[in-house]
């Protein structure tokens, strides 16, 4: 199946949407409305066709998500290449969550897509090479960089979740703080100011550098 941030349209007559339009339409509907709204046939009316000309360029609405996906990985960089490999990992995690949050269920998009665009594998390459360059193993490597991206998206998928734009969120601070004081809970009192903190990037950083410090215990530098 060929990549849907790369696909053309068929031959024939001349097409009436533009694929590049397309996505960023798309971007802008999901940044209004959020995933649950986004579908075919909202995104054909904002395009002004049919629902069935989509289908030219983007086969399922997952063919879409990819695409999608990909433009949101577009321009996603890390620290220069003379920075120390665990900032230049960290600042390629950082990246590609700052990426996720400049839209709305960015992570939930992003979440599940395979993409093979220029954004998508340029990012990996990155990753992949601070790791080479540090010393693991090819398959180490790999292994690491599905980490790293499995933690940020996961992170993201939560921080988003509690974060919607409508304001209805199921970690709302309150509510815990209620659940909490209404047992005995005397250790998640102890830790209920974090626990509650509307900050998610201390969390973020933290786990981060949990991940990180663990696989500076398993790196084996060349001789």
């Amino acid at each position: 199946m060929s990549d849907p941030s790369t696909s053309r349209p068929a031959r024939g007559r001349p097409p009436r949407l533009d694929q590049a339009r397309t996505v960023e339409t798309a971007l802008a509907l999901l940044n209004d409305a959020g995933l649950d709204a986004l579908t075919m046939r909202r995104l054909a009316e904002a395009m002004g066709v049919q629902a069935g000309a989509l289908y030219r360029y983007f086969r399922t609405k997952e063919d879409l998500l990819t695409a999608m996906a990909e433009r949101m990985m577009a321009g996603v960089r890390g620290p220069a290449g003379g920075a120390d490999w665990r900032d230049r990992l960290s600042g390629l995690a950082g990246a590609l969550r700052q990426a996720l949050l400049a839209h709305r269920d960015g992570a939930r998009v992003f979440a599940g897509t395979h993409s093979t665009g220029p954004g998508t594998l340029g990012f990996a390459e990155a990753c992949t090479g601070v790791l080479r360059d540090a010393g693991f193993s090819d398959a180490d490597a790999a292994r690491a960089v599905m980490a790293v991206v499995h933690f940020t998206v996961g992170h993201t998928l939560e921080e988003q979740a509690a974060l919607r734009p409508d304001g209805d969120s199921p970690a709302d601070p309150e509510v815990l703080r209620e659940a909490v004081a209404s047992g005995a809970y005397p250790h998640l009192t102890a830790a209920l100011p974090t626990l509650a903190e509307p900050d998610y990037t201390p969390h973020f950083d933290f786990g981060l550098a949990l991940l990180v410090a663990g696989l500076e215990a398993l790196r084996r530098p060349h001789p």
